[in-house]
Protein backbone atom coordinates (compact mmCIF):
# COMPACT_ATOMS: atom_id res chain seq x y z
CA UNK A 1 0.00 0.00 0.00
CA UNK A 2 1.05 3.24 -1.09
CA UNK A 3 2.07 5.98 2.01
CA UNK A 4 0.81 9.49 1.61
CA UNK A 5 4.33 10.20 1.28
CA UNK A 6 4.97 8.61 -1.67
CA UNK A 7 2.37 9.92 -3.44
CA UNK A 8 3.47 13.95 -2.91
CA UNK A 9 6.67 12.52 -4.06
CA UNK A 10 5.41 11.39 -7.53
CA UNK A 11 3.33 14.67 -7.82
CA UNK A 12 6.47 17.01 -7.21
CA UNK A 13 8.76 14.91 -9.62
CA UNK A 14 5.90 15.05 -12.44
CA UNK A 15 5.96 18.87 -11.84
CA UNK A 16 9.59 19.56 -11.76
CA UNK A 17 9.68 17.35 -15.48
CA UNK A 18 6.85 19.53 -16.11
CA UNK A 19 8.54 22.95 -15.43
CA UNK A 20 11.83 21.29 -16.90
CA UNK A 21 10.15 20.52 -20.01
CA UNK A 22 8.57 23.90 -20.02
CA UNK A 23 12.13 25.80 -19.79
CA UNK A 24 13.46 23.97 -22.37
CA UNK A 25 11.10 24.67 -25.11
CA UNK A 26 11.32 28.33 -23.48
CA UNK A 27 14.87 28.20 -24.49
CA UNK A 28 14.19 26.28 -27.94
CA UNK A 29 11.49 29.22 -28.76
CA UNK A 30 14.21 31.57 -28.15
CA UNK A 31 16.93 30.26 -29.90
CA UNK A 32 15.10 30.00 -32.78
CA UNK A 33 13.85 33.43 -32.87
CA UNK A 34 17.66 34.90 -32.23
CA UNK A 35 19.67 32.53 -34.75
CA UNK A 36 18.50 33.97 -37.96
CA UNK A 37 19.85 37.51 -37.21
CA UNK A 38 23.35 35.77 -36.09
CA UNK A 39 23.35 33.47 -39.20
CA UNK A 40 22.86 36.77 -41.75
CA UNK A 41 25.15 38.83 -39.89
CA UNK A 42 27.93 36.07 -40.27
CA UNK A 43 27.04 35.96 -44.32
CA UNK A 44 27.13 39.72 -44.52
CA UNK A 45 30.44 39.48 -42.74
CA UNK A 46 31.75 37.16 -45.42
CA UNK A 47 30.66 39.31 -48.03
CA UNK A 48 32.59 41.99 -46.50
CA UNK A 49 35.64 40.35 -46.13
CA UNK A 50 35.83 39.72 -49.72
CA UNK A 51 35.05 43.28 -50.67
CA UNK A 52 38.26 44.32 -48.18
CA UNK A 53 40.55 41.30 -50.08
CA UNK A 54 39.24 42.33 -53.64
CA UNK A 55 42.45 45.13 -55.15
CA UNK A 56 39.93 46.55 -57.52
CA UNK A 57 37.81 47.76 -54.80
CA UNK A 58 39.91 50.06 -52.91
CA UNK A 59 39.61 52.85 -55.55
CA UNK A 60 35.98 52.81 -55.06
CA UNK A 61 34.78 53.63 -51.81
CA UNK A 62 30.82 54.48 -52.56
CA UNK A 63 30.45 51.37 -54.73
CA UNK A 64 31.68 49.41 -51.45
CA UNK A 65 29.16 50.80 -49.28
CA UNK A 66 26.47 51.04 -51.63
CA UNK A 67 27.19 47.20 -52.46
CA UNK A 68 27.29 46.25 -48.43
CA UNK A 69 23.54 48.08 -47.99
CA UNK A 70 22.26 46.15 -51.13
CA UNK A 71 23.78 42.57 -50.04
CA UNK A 72 22.47 44.00 -45.91
CA UNK A 73 19.19 44.45 -47.93
CA UNK A 74 18.68 41.03 -49.55
CA UNK A 75 19.79 39.66 -46.46
CA UNK A 76 17.06 41.62 -44.46
CA UNK A 77 19.27 43.32 -42.33
CA UNK A 78 18.84 47.06 -41.52
CA UNK A 79 21.78 48.84 -42.82
CA UNK A 80 21.58 52.12 -44.10
CA UNK A 81 24.68 53.99 -46.12
CA UNK A 82 25.44 55.85 -42.90
CA UNK A 83 25.90 52.85 -41.14
CA UNK A 84 28.80 52.34 -43.35
CA UNK A 85 32.37 53.22 -43.33
CA UNK A 86 34.50 52.63 -46.07
CA UNK A 87 38.38 54.46 -45.67
CA UNK A 88 41.46 53.67 -47.54
CA UNK A 89 44.42 53.31 -45.39
CA UNK A 90 47.60 53.20 -47.39
CA UNK A 91 46.97 50.38 -50.24
CA UNK A 92 43.84 48.59 -48.60
CA UNK A 93 40.43 49.40 -47.57
CA UNK A 94 39.01 49.84 -44.40
CA UNK A 95 35.43 48.95 -43.93
CA UNK A 96 32.82 48.39 -40.68
CA UNK A 97 29.35 49.10 -40.29
CA UNK A 98 27.06 48.98 -36.98
CA UNK A 99 23.43 48.32 -36.90
CA UNK A 100 20.91 47.19 -34.97
CA UNK A 101 18.37 44.42 -35.58
CA UNK A 102 15.35 44.43 -32.98
CA UNK A 103 14.07 40.88 -31.77
CA UNK A 104 10.34 40.17 -30.41
CA UNK A 105 10.21 38.00 -28.02
CA UNK A 106 6.72 37.04 -26.43
CA UNK A 107 7.15 39.83 -23.75
CA UNK A 108 10.26 41.47 -24.25
CA UNK A 109 12.10 42.74 -27.06
CA UNK A 110 15.80 42.65 -27.96
CA UNK A 111 17.97 44.42 -29.33
CA UNK A 112 21.21 42.68 -31.11
CA UNK A 113 24.10 45.10 -31.80
CA UNK A 114 26.07 43.94 -34.81
CA UNK A 115 29.49 45.39 -35.95
CA UNK A 116 30.75 43.65 -39.14
CA UNK A 117 33.83 44.86 -40.03
CA UNK A 118 37.43 43.92 -42.56
CA UNK A 119 40.55 45.41 -43.59
CA UNK A 120 42.89 48.02 -42.85
CA UNK A 121 44.83 46.30 -39.99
Amino acid sequence: MRSRADTNDTGATKLRLAAGIAVLIALLVVSVKLLPPYIQNWKLQQYVNDLADDPAMTAQPEVVRARIVDKASSLGLPVHSSDVIVKRVQSALQIEALYVVHVDLVAYVVDLHFRPAAGGT
